[in-house]
C-alpha cells in the first residue's frame, strides 16, 4: 500500500463536489424543515422551491449564506471520501492483480475458492 495517490484524490475529489453541491444541500434542508410547528421561526413557508429557494437565500443573506456550515461538511467529505475511495481503489487494484485482470464475481469466487 506505498500508492497513496487514490487517497489524496479521492478526497480532493470528495471536497471538491461538496464545494460544488452544498448551496443545493442546504437549499434542499430548509425547504424540508419549512413549516414545522416545532419552532415559530419555521412555521412559516418561505420558499416555492429549490431555485425559489437559492434565490431567496442569496438575495436575502447574500451570497456567502449559501456555503454557511460547509467547513464541518468539507471536513466530513475529506475523512469519509479519503478512505473510502482509497480503500476502494487499492483493493480492487489488488483483486486485479490477483485474478490476471478478469473480470470474477465476489460471491462464486467466495464459494469456488
Amino acid at each position: 500500500m506505498s500508492d497513496f495517490r487514490p487517497f489524496i484524490h479521492g478526497g480532493m475529489a470528495s471536497v471538491v463536489a461538496e464545494i460544488g453541491t452544498f448551496p443545493i444541500d442546504l437549499t434542499k434542508t430548509r425547504l424540508q424543515i419549512q413549516g414545522q410547528r416545532i419552532d415559530s421561526n419555521l412555521a412559516q413557508i418561505r420558499y416555492r422551491g429549490m431555485f425559489h429557494g437559492l434565490y431567496t437565500i442569496q438575495r436575502e443573506e447574500g451570497l456567502l449564506a449559501l456555503y454557511r456550515g460547509l467547513s464541518p461538511a468539507v471536513l466530513r467529505q475529506a475523512t469519509y471520501g479519503t478512505v473510502r475511495i482509497g480503500v476502494y481503489e487499492t483493493l480492487k487494484k489488488q483483486y486485479i492483480m490477483q485474478f490476471g485482470g478478469k473480470v470474477v464475481s465476489f460471491w462464486l469466487d467466495v464459494m469456488w475458492h
